[in-house]
């Protein structure tokens, strides 16, 4: 297997949207979705690896077919279509906040050489967060596109990005 240097690890953007506020980041999703896919663009030809890192809906299967039909509605739609992963990207489902946290992550990059985790998805103030700092606790570099994180409001989403990016080596 190549020796990758970054990874794109794109969080919980196949989503239901379906709580208290999810319209409100549902729309803020929309706004950064392009930004995302230019990044995952960019990732894909620089030949680092995607790593979609998703909630697992109660399925508890890394079928994403399964989960992006769980997560489907009138809300949902117009992401999901966008940000299907393609067949070459990891998909990994977690059961808590970190994207780390009772998953494969850890092995997965360390197995692909993984130095540099670059971070989007959603949300900035939460699962962002809490990937981030378990990322920065195994001495991953950190990479977080402010324009490719969104949480329910903007306050939130630079309060979270102020927490993983103080005194760390985050772009």
């Amino acid at each position: 297997m190549p020796n990758h240097q970054k990874a794109l690890l794109i969080i919980d953007m196949i989503n239901n949207f379906d709580f208290e506020m999810g319209h409100v980041l549902a729309e803020k999703t929309k706004q950064m979705t392009n930004k995302i896919l230019a990044l995952k663009q960019y990732a894909f030809k620089e030949n680092w690896p995607i790593i979609y890192i998703n909630d697992h809906y109660g399925i508890w299967k890394a079928d994403i077919q399964t989960v992006i039909e769980k997560c489907k509605n009138e809300r949902s739609a117009p992401i999901l279509k966008q940000m299907i992963p393609s067949n070459d990207d990891y998909f990994l489902i977690k059961p808590k906040h970190s994207a780390f946290y009772g998953t494969a992550l850890e092995t997965l990059l360390n197995e692909l050489g993984v130095q540099d985790v670059i971070l989007t998805g959603i949300s900035g103030n939460i699962c962002v967060l809490f990937t981030a700092n378990d990322a920065y606790m195994r001495k991953y570099n950190l990479i977080v596109p402010k324009d490719c994180i969104a949480s329910n409001n903007d306050r939130d989403n630079d309060d979270g990005e102020r927490s993983f990016c103080k005194n760390r080596n985050c772009q």
